[in-house]
C-alpha cells in the first residue's frame, strides 16, 4: 500500500472514531426540554417508564463499590422531593427537587444530564441506563 493510501485511510478511521464520539452526547444537545429528553431515553428504555420503579429507585441503597457505605438519592435529596435535601458529604443544602417546589428543577436538559451522570456514579458507580434516568425523572415530574 502507498503512503497516501494509508494516509487516507488513517484520516478517515480518526473522522469515523471522532464521530462515533459524538454519539454519547447527542441526546442532551437534541433534547431541549424535559419531554424531548424522556423521548431520547426511550428509544433505548426496555419498557414504558415508571414513577414507581422511580420511587424505588431512588430510595433503595445501593452499594457503588464494595467495601463502601450504601447509599440512595434520598440520602441527599430527600425521600420527600417537596423537602430541601443536604449532602452527607459536604453538608451543602440540595434545593427541593419537585418541580411544584423549585420551578427551576427539570428545566435545563444539561444540567439534568450533568447531574444524573455524576449522581449515578456516585451511587451506584456506574452511569444509569436510560430506564433508570426515564423512571428517576418521570418520579420527580410527577412528584406530588
Amino acid at each position: 500500500m502507498t503512503k497516501n493510501k494509508l494516509s487516507a485511510i488513517a484520516r478517515a478511521t480518526l473522522l469515523a472514531a471522532a464521530f462515533m464520539s459524538t454519539l454519547a452526547v447527542v441526546p442532551a444537545a437534541r433534547a431541549s426540554n424535559l419531554d424531548d429528553l424522556l423521548q431520547l431515553y426511550q428509544q433505548s428504555a426496555g419498557r414504558p417508564f415508571s414513577a414507581e420503579n422511580g420511587k424505588a429507585f431512588w430510595t433503595t441503597k445501593h452499594t457503588p463499590v464494595a467495601g463502601e457505605p450504601s447509599r440512595s438519592c434520598a440520602d441527599c435529596h430527600s425521600a420527600n422531593l417537596d423537602n430541601t435535601g443536604k449532602h452527607i458529604r459536604t453538608g451543602k443544602p440540595i434545593k427541593p427537587m419537585a418541580p411544584a417546589v423549585n420551578p427551576e428543577r427539570l428545566t435545563d436538559t444539561r444540567k439534568m444530564e450533568k447531574w444524573l451522570l455524576r449522581n449515578c456514579k456516585w451511587v451506584l458507580g456506574r452511569e444509569c441506563t436510560a430506564q433508570e434516568k426515564g423512571d428517576v425523572l418521570t418520579f420527580i415530574k410527577n412528584f406530588k
